[in-house]
């Protein structure tokens, strides 16, 4: 395994205050967390077809297809403000 994980250092950028008993236990969890990550870098997964889900995604749509809807003039009559063929709605960004 590669130099031993720096808690210390870590704890530092995180800005935690760690005894040094905490240390202590993190250095040596943290040390088998990347052992095991290590020996997982070892399996052969050369025939395994990459994936970007554990699961199939499907589409669950309709089809798009054109049909009958609201004419641009029918759409404008319920608006409570138009300008230019177009609904007028109210600021809500500032």
């Amino acid at each position: 395994m590669s130099d031993p994980f720096n808690v210390r250092y870590v704890a530092q950028l995180a800005r935690l205050e760690l005894t040094d008993a905490e240390i202590e236990k993190f250095q040596s969890q943290l040390g088998q967390v990347l052992s095991h990550v290590e020996q997982l870098g070892k399996v052969d997964v050369s025939k395994v077809e990459a994936m970007a889900r554990a699961n199939a995604v499907t589409n669950v749509f309709r089809a798009d297809e054109v049909r009958e809807s609201l004419t641009q003039a029918a759409a404008l009559s319920n608006a409570p403000r138009s300008a230019n063929g177009l609904i007028v709605v109210p600021k809500v960004i500032e």
